[in-house]
């Protein structure tokens, strides 16, 4: 017979889950680039270099309305090249290196609103675009342009409300876009709904709205008036206020048990100015195009995959050059247990520019190839995608 204390204890670990990922690669670059740098990749970014691409400890007790538990909380701690590459960057958030090492932290509650409106408050990964964090789960190896490109994270109010079994309605306010501490006072918002037709199709859209230029500089030593530590800024005057408008939509079709389709779509637009004045340009940067995806299950434990995408980047948003980006990859995917997985990956991305490295120093390619095997293991008690 279990006491009273047994029991609470077995519920608690029930509910309760402890995940580990460790993800590694080893990736050659055909260009033999200066630096060993794959050029625009935000996982693999190592060339002829075994790579610790990253390595996750996952805390995870959710809500479970059922059992009478309305909240929960969730804890991603993570190390390795995507984090350093993906999480904390001076340029988007005042003390970076605080936080780079929380991929995701944050409470949930369930208000019993109609079907049940779900909150969460901190900080967590971005769902703008198709593709995810944790490479068990993704398609391919390396992430796309636009995985890349799109926000990592954010730090707020996130909401979803199931109206029904086919629709969920998604709102946010957060600091801004990869800031867990915000740059300026303005609050970002995320409009959005999921459309679950049937079974096999998912249908995902956001509208996302922002301000993302900083209202202060740091400065290394503080006026007078005490602040935080390693919290010293300087007035920008007048601080630029341009909009940043994000249209984000992308679909899963599950074709037949073996066939998966998938297909993403972008629109983003940012001008620094709202409108034009002295010395003011509010003409917009702006980046369109998308991505396609297909995956072939030919076995229980094997699958081939591909993907194909565009980014047109007018003004230089995203590589700081304005030009046409393409690229096209293949994988073939074996796990070989549960919980074993081994990637392998061709790719080939291009441009009109010259801006892929080579191995001799200031001179460009306008394309690159490489050659990935990636190489997975994870465990826990979480179900489905983490």
């Amino acid at each position: 017979m279990l006491s009273a204390d047994d029991r609470s204890i077995l519920n608690y670990l029930k509910g309760t889950t402890v995940n580990v990922s460790v993800d590694g690669y080893y990736a050659y670059n055909f260009n033999d680039p200066v630096g060993r740098v794959n050029l625009l990749r935000a996982y693999d970014v190592s060339s002829n270099a075994f790579g610790l691409n990253q390595a996750a400890v996952i805390f995870e007790r959710a809500p479970d309305v059922d059992a009478g538990r309305r909240y929960g909380a969730r804890l991603d701690l993570q190390f390795g090249q995507a984090t350093a590459s993906s999480q904390g960057n001076p340029v988007n958030e005042p003390r970076p290196d605080i936080y780079r090492n929380i991929f995701q932290a944050y409470g949930t509650y369930v208000v019993p609103l109609g079907s049940g409106l779900t909150v969460d408050f901190g900080k967590w990964a971005s769902s703008l675009g198709d593709e995810g964090n944790y490479t068990q789960f993704q398609i391919n190896y390396s992430r796309s342009y636009w995985f890349d490109f799109l926000p990592f994270y954010h730090m707020g109010i996130r909401t979803q409300y199931n109206v029904n079994k086919k629709l969920a309605l998604n709102y946010w306010v957060v600091n801004g876009t990869n800031q867990t501490e915000p740059t300026n006072g303005f609050k970002d918002e995320l409009f959005g709904f999921v459309l679950t037709p049937n079974k096999n199709v998912t249908w995902t859209v956001n509208y996302y709205l922002g301000q993302e230029h900083p209202d202060a500089t740091p400065v290394s030593t503080c006026g007078p008036v005490p602040v935080q530590p390693g919290l010293c800024f300087e007035k920008i005057s007048p601080a630029p206020d341009g909009k940043l408008n994000i249209f984000d939509s992308y679909v899963n079709w599950q074709t037949t048990p073996k066939l998966l389709l998938q297909l993403e779509g972008d629109y983003v637009i940012q001008r620094l100015w709202a409108n034009a004045g002295p010395g003011r340009s509010s003409a917009p940067s702006h980046t369109s195009g998308g991505a396609a995806y297909a995956k072939y299950q030919l076995t229980p434990r094997t699958y081939i995959a591909g993907r194909g995408e565009y980014l047109s980047d007018r003004g230089g948003l995203f590589s700081g050059v304005t030009e046409a980006l393409k690229e096209v990859t293949a994988t073939y995917d074996f796990t070989m247990a549960n919980g074993f997985e081994m990637k392998y990956e061709y790719r080939h991305d291009w441009s009109n520019q010259p801006i892929f490295l080579t191995s001799t120093q200031d001179v460009f390619s306008k394309d690159q190839n490489t050659a990935t095997v990636g190489v997975i293991w994870w465990f826990g008690r979480k179900q489905g995608p983490w």
